[in-house]
C-alpha cells in the first residue's frame, strides 16, 4: 500500500509558513472533484466570510463555480479533475494542486470527495498545510468487489493518511470505516447530528407551496390524479437500489394496491437506463423527470418518498422528503440508517428484503392517518437535529478549533 509518511522539510515548511502571519491565520481552501458537489459547501462560504476567514474553492469548471465565484470574499479557482482514475490526468491535477497549495498557503484544506481527497489532500500533506480535514460523504467500495474493492479501499486509506482529521457525516459511515480499518478511530469524528450541510427546512416547508400549483405540476408531468404516488429522488443506478424497489413495486401490484412511481433523477447509467425500461413495462403509471435542480415542489407530489440505497454517506433527500411533510421507507444501508427515527418519521428494511419493503410501503399508502403522524413528525425531527444554520455553525466551530490548536 502506497503510504504517506515523513516530517515536513525545511525549505518547504519555511515557504508555506511565510504565508502564515496572523491575518492570514484563518485562510481556508475547499478541494471538490466537480462544480455540483458546491451544494454541499451552499452558504458556507459566505458564513466563513462573514466570520473573517479567507475563502478559496477549487473544483472542475461549472455553473456552480461561477456563480459562487461572484460572491464578495470567496475566490473560485478552477482545476480539471478526473471522477475516474487516470493516471496522466490525475498527475497533471496534482501539479495544479500542489501549484495552487503553494499560492494560497492555506492554514486549513477541506477536502470533499474522493477524488479531490485524495489529490488535494496529498498536495496539502506534501507541503506541510498544518489542517487538513477529509469529508468523508460515502464509501464506494462498500458496493465493491475484487480489484476495484481493493483500489478504493487502498485510496481512502491514504486519503486519510493524508489527513489531520476526519468528518464523516454520519455515525454509521465512521462506524463502518474504523470497523473497515480505513485509519486510527481517533481520527473520525461526526460534527453535530451529522450531514455534510444541514437540509435548509425553509425550503422544503410545505406551506411554501399553494396546493393548486402542486396539482399544476403534478398534470404537467404526467400524474394521475387522486393516485397515491411513491416518490424516489436521486441518480437511478444499481446502487441506489433499484433492484429491491422493482421487487417490491411487483409485489405491491399483484396485491391489487393502487399507486404511481415519480422518479425525480437522471439515469446514471446502463444500470439505470434497464431498471427505468423494467419499471415501465411493469402496467403502473411511471413518471420519470430526469434531473431537477431545485426538487423541494415535487417531494410534495408524493405521498410516500422512498430510498432503497445499498450505501449512502446520509443521504440528503431523505432528509428534504422528512422537513417536507412526507413519510420516508429507507433501507438499513450505511448512512440511511442515520437519516430515520424507525417507526417515527418513516420505516426501515433491511437490504434485499422486497416483501418487507413492500409490507413498509403498503402500509404507508393504506394507513393515511399513521402516514401523516410520520410526516409531521419527520419535519419536526429534520428541524430539531439538520436544520442548516446549527449545522454550519458546529462546522465553523470546527474550523476555528483545528486553526486555534
Amino acid at each position: 500500500m502506497l503510504r504517506v509518511s515523513g516530517s515536513c522539510g525545511e525549505n518547504v515548511t519555511g515557504a508555506i509558513n511565510e504565508g502564515f502571519g496572523s491575518e492570514l491565520k484563518k485562510r481556508v481552501l475547499f478541494a471538490l472533484t466537480v462544480d455540483e458537489q458546491l451544494q454541499n459547501i451552499d452558504g458556507m462560504a459566505e458564513r466563513l466570510v462573514d466570520a473573517g476567514w479567507d475563502v478559496q474553492i477549487t473544483c472542475s469548471p461549472g455553473l456552480h463555480s461561477v456563480e459562487l465565484s461572484a460572491k464578495p470574499g470567496v475566490d473560485v479557482i478552477p482545476i480539471s479533475i478526473a471522477r475516474n482514475p487516470s493516471l496522466f490526468r490525475d498527475l497533471v491535477s496534482l501539479f495544479s494542486l500542489v501549484r495552487l497549495v503553494l499560492r494560497t498557503r492555506p492554514s486549513l484544506v477541506v477536502a470533499g470527495s474522493p477524488k479531490a481527497g485524495l489529490l488535494g489532500l496529498i498536495a496539502a500533506k506534501l507541503l506541510c498545510v498544518p489542517n487538513r480535514i477529509y469529508v468523508l460523504h460515502g464509501l464506494r467500495l462498500e458496493t465493491s468487489s475484487g480489484a476495484l474493492r481493493w483500489a478504493l479501499t487502498q485510496m481512502e486509506r491514504v486519503t486519510i493518511a493524508c489527513s489531520t482529521e476526519v468528518i464523516p457525516v454520519s455515525r454509521s459511515l465512521r462506524h463502518k470505516a474504523i470497523d473497515l480499518v480505513l485509519g486510527p478511530p481517533e481520527k473520525f469524528s461526526v460534527v453535530a447530528s451529522g450531514s455534510a450541510n444541514g437540509v435548509d427546512v425553509g425550503e422544503f416547508d410545505s406551506e411554501h407551496f399553494p396546493r393548486h400549483f402542486v396539482d399544476r405540476l403534478g398534470t404537467k408531468i404526467g400524474l394521475i390524479r387522486d393516485t397515491p404516488v411513491i416518490g424516489f429522488v436521486g441518480r437511478l443506478t444499481l446502487d441506489k437500489g433499484m433492484a429491491d424497489l422493482e421487487a417490491a413495486l411487483h409485489i405491491l401490484k399483484a396485491r391489487g394496491i393502487l399507486f404511481q412511481l415519480l422518479l425525480v433523477g437522471r439515469v446514471d447509467d446502463e444500470s439505470g437506463a434497464k431498471s427505468l425500461q423494467r419499471l415501465q413495462s411493469m402496467g403502473f403509471c411511471v413518471t420519470a423527470t430526469g434531473f431537477v435542480e431545485r426538487p423541494a415542489i415535487y417531494f410534495q407530489l408524493m405521498d410516500v418518498f422512498c430510498l432503497p440505497s445499498l450505501r449512502e454517506g446520509l443521504p440528503t433527500v431523505v432528509l428534504e422528503a422528512s422537513a417536507s411533510g412526507i413519510p420516508v421507507v429507507v433501507s438499513n444501508a450505511t448512512g440511511s440508517v442515520d437519516a430515520i427515527n424507525p417507526g417515527v418519521t418513516g420505516l426501515i428494511y433491511e437490504i434485499a428484503d422486497a416483501e418487507t419493503l413492500a409490507d413498509n410501503l403498503a402500509t404507508l399508502l393504506e394507513d393515511r392517518e399513521l402516514a401523516q403522524a410520520m410526516g409531521t413528525e419527520g419535519a419536526r425531527w429534520v428541524r430539531q437535529y439538520f436544520d442548516r444554520e446549527p449545522v454550519q455553525t458546529a462546522y465553523l466551530e470546527r474550523y476555528e478549533q483545528a486553526v486555534a490548536s
